[in-house]
């Protein structure tokens, strides 16, 4: 498996390092043949597929920084006790691979989306709670009731602007707030006059931008993942003459967990 920024190998990412991420600005990997420095890749565990294992340099590497990040390498979340809980937001890649990891690591799992069928769907891999956004637009206040108005201690927000405040919201104190995508728009919510550096005292929470991670976090998550055989989530498997059908579907929003295009010769 190749790690996305290819010069990216231990620690936090440099400026120097955004010049090797793998589809911007090198070329991506929908390819059948592309040499890699021996460097940049990572043993794929024996028990996947090929379809599997495509799915863990991107959305499951950015999953297991949101939760593990800001832990000492090598010392992954465990807390079967549950004290420890994560709001994920919606049901793409990321949001999919981050409640497997929480669900194998004990934390309490709580995940949001518009579709009940989607949410049964997680509540299958192991969400401890679930919560239809559209049903509920005040998800936040459901966040708190869940957590015993404590709030969740790890968010993955995916949203953006219009989810963001929400997030605040429901943050636990000294919580973690992974700014992972803006899928509702970068502008301020209409009416939100509140600066986020006012929103981030409130509980004195830390936000970070996740952007992927190191190699050496990546071979932390494949042992995890063979530890507690996780089998990533792949919604849809599309051939090699197919990857514009499968670029659609996925724009579409309609997956649930990863889209994956087979590329010739078995490999994806």
């Amino acid at each position: 498996m190749a790690i996305f920024n290819q010069s990216h190998l231990a620690g936090q990412i440099k400026e120097k390092d955004m010049a090797f991420g793998l589809g911007l600005p090198l070329p991506g990997c929908l390819t059948e043949y592309r040499c890699f420095p021996a460097e940049s890749l990572v043993s794929v565990p024996d028990y996947m597929t090929d379809e599997e294992a495509c799915c863990l340099p991107i959305a499951s590497v950015t999953a297991w920084m949101a939760i593990n990040g800001r832990r000492p390498l090598g010392q992954p979340a465990k807390d079967v006790s549950g004290r420890e809980s994560v709001l994920i937001q919606g049901t793409g890649g990321v949001a999919i691979a981050g409640l497997q990891i929480a669900h194998a690591a004990g934390l309490k799992t709580i995940i949001t989306s518009s579709s009940d069928t989607k949410l049964e769907q997680a509540k299958k891999l192991g969400a401890d709670e679930t919560i239809n956004y559209r049903t509920q637009p005040d998800w936040q206040d459901e966040v708190m009731n869940l957590t015993s108005n404590a709030g969740a201690d790890i968010i993955f927000e995916t949203g953006g602007a219009q989810t963001l405040r929400k997030s605040f919201d429901c943050i636990a104190f000294g919580g973690l707030i992974n700014c992972i995508g803006y899928l509702s728009g970068k502008e301020d919510a209409p009416g939100d006059r509140l600066n986020t550096n006012v929103l981030a005292l409130r509980r004195t929470v830390t936000l970070k931008g996740i952007l992927n991670g190191p190699k050496e976090r990546f071979e932390e998550m494949t042992e995890f993942y063979a530890q507690n055989k996780i089998r990533p989530v792949v919604d849809r498997v599309f051939g090699f003459e197919e990857a514009k059908e499968a670029l659609k579907y996925l724009y579409s929003g309609g997956h649930f967990g990863k889209v994956v295009v087979r590329v010739g010769g078995g490999g994806s």
